[in-house]
């Protein structure tokens, strides 16, 4: 396979202006992520110690293999909210006595692990990758339930994560809840619901209701213990399986448990040893430019990420603002459709169809590199069948099954998100880098239409048009766009599942990869209609 050469300086002015501000993204990104980490704050944390109580992350830590990576998702959830970054729960991918695991730990030092409206979407988007990649899941409770004043938002739309459990566990794959604490009301279902409870002793608490609400509906007193302590439901109930004397037994039998599921990966395995790049996937800092409006050749990321720097390139020479071509990484083999130009015209719309018909006929999971603008208006284009052949690739992208990866790198607009695999195209894991751009279209671009529009109407109604109310319009519509358009903004709300450091590109593609084989890897041979 040919081996990409690159044309990068990395000693000049240019590479060092755009490293630096990469740079200095990240250390914002990573800001926000020490706070996501510090959970309730420095002062809860030590509370949960002095109660002998292990913080979420260490619990997570001691779960996982010794020296295994942890691919965390839709870590800066509920950013610029009301509720604390991270939204209360940590989730993530990561492997567990050998197993590849959706782990869902609730952090009880936020409002006790309360859910909250954006830690539901959390922990529903991350029970659906492990649905759509057949990963087995282990919940780590410790929660108060509902964050009651937000319940008009959770009640409806919690009763899922039920559905997602149980609909796992009849697909045949295995569920874990290891109790460490509170899994009241509706909570105590996750245990109820997961193949196999392990329950903390004297920490555990599962019960529909505590001891107030049992005093308030039937007069009844009742205490913790009886009601729903790990001793009970281990010799009386049966809820729990498995009963352990503290934390770390806890987690020592849920790693057993893993041990004994027989687990078997459904899709191909790596083709062997994966070569470096040829390229040091440090450099990648230096290839995104400063401006958005300024392109970039997505040749030199793949460079940096793909094994061995090798890429076969399909249509070269046609619909050039689309680079697109087959690879290897870490071993998994890939099509790649990655934007050069930012637009979309004609041809790059007839090239992505072609390409991901033939990636589905060879079983070849597809990584989708955006930074596009959208599809080309113009009168010449729509007369030339734009909107036809954008439909092409749509339909081609929505119709796929093998697995998309996508990743964001600097700015997907318009109708171009969707034919890049954007969220509402269900790509198995999506993922930004710290300075991509989401929205319909530029900050700029919006704000002029509507002043554009403003104008004609003015005019069609015979109307004086008020240049300085536009101006100041025009002005607040363009910051609102592009505060909204931002990426801790856009993963605030889980469009995406994380942002990630670009030099980290090669190592989340491959664990996503690896985790995407965990189910059957294969394409549609039969699409839908195309506009010809």
């Amino acid at each position: 396979m040919p081996v990409l050469r690159s044309a990068l300086d990395t000693a000049g002015e240019t590479y060092r202006a755009n490293r630096a501000i990469q740079l200095d993204l990240l250390d914002r990104v990573a800001e926000q992520q020490a706070v996501a980490a510090a959970g309730g704050g420095a002062a809860y944390q030590q509370r949960h110690r002095d109660r002998g109580r292990l913080p979420v992350r260490e619990r997570i830590e001691l779960l996982l293999d010794p020296d295994s990576p942890f691919l965390e998702l839709s870590a800066l959830a509920a950013w610029g909210t009301p509720f604390t970054v991270g939204a209360s729960v940590v989730t993530g991918i990561g492997v567990l006595s050998g197993v590849e695991c959706v782990v869902i730990a609730h952090d009880p030092t936020v409002r006790g692990g309360a859910m909250n409206p954006y830690s539901l979407r959390k922990t529903l988007r991350a029970l659906e990758i492990a649905r759509v990649n057949r990963l087995p899941v282990v919940n780590l409770v410790e929660s108060g339930g509902a964050d009651l004043p937000s319940q008009a938002e959770l009640f409806v739309p919690g009763g899922r994560i039920f559905h997602e459990l149980t609909a796992l566990s009849a697909a045949g794959v295995p569920t874990v809840a290891l109790v460490f604490g509170n899994s009241t009301a509706g909570g105590a279902y996750v245990p109820g619901m997961c193949d196999h409870a392990v329950l903390v002793d004297r920490r555990a608490k599962v019960f529909l209701g505590g001891p107030p609400l049992v005093k308030m509906a039937t007069g009844e007193d009742a205490d913790d213990e009886s009601l729903g302590g790990a001793d009970m439901h281990s010799r009386v109930s049966g809820l729990s399986d498995h009963f352990a004397v503290d934390e770390h037994d806890a987690i020592r039998i849920g790693r057993e448990i893993l041990t004994r599921v027989n687990w078997r990966k459904l899709g191909p395995a790596p083709r062997g040893a994966a070569a470096e790049p040829v390229y040091d996937p440090e450099e990648i800092l230096g290839v995104v430019p400063a401006d958005p409006k300024v392109p970039f050749d997505p040749r030199e990321v793949l460079a940096r990420t793909v094994d061995g720097s090798e890429f076969d390139e399909y249509k070269p020479l046609y619909g050039s603002s689309l680079v697109t071509g087959w690879a290897q990484l870490h071993g998994y083999p890939v099509g790649v459709l990655a934007n050069h130009r930012g637009v979309l015209f004609g041809e790059e719309s007839k090239k992505a169809t072609e390409f991901i018909l033939l990636a589905n006929q060879t079983d070849t999971p597809l990584v989708f590199l955006q930074n596009t603008t959208g599809y080309m208006v113009g009168t010449s284009y729509e007369q030339g069948g734009i909107v036809k052949d954008g439909a092409k690739m749509i339909n081609a992208v929505a119709n796929s099954t093998v697995p998309h990866l996508t990743v964001n790198m600097a700015g997907s607009f318009g109708a171009g998100n969707y034919g890049m695999s954007g969220r509402a195209f269900d790509p198995r894991l999506m993922f930004a880098w710290p300075g991509a751009k989401l929205a319909v279209m530029g900050a700029a671009q919006l704000a002029g239409v509507l002043s554009i529009v403003g104008r004609a109407s003015a005019e069609s109604q015979g109307k004086p048009f008020d240049e300085a109310a536009d101006a100041a319009r025009t002005a607040a519509i363009e910051a609102q766009i592009e505060a909204e358009s931002h990426a801790l903004f856009v993963t605030a709300r889980l469009y995406d599942d994380g942002i990630i450091d670009p030099r980290d590109t090669r190592t989340v593609l491959g664990m996503s990869l690896s985790a995407t084989h965990s189910t059957t890897v294969e394409g549609r041979r039969g699409f839908g209609v195309f506009r010809m």
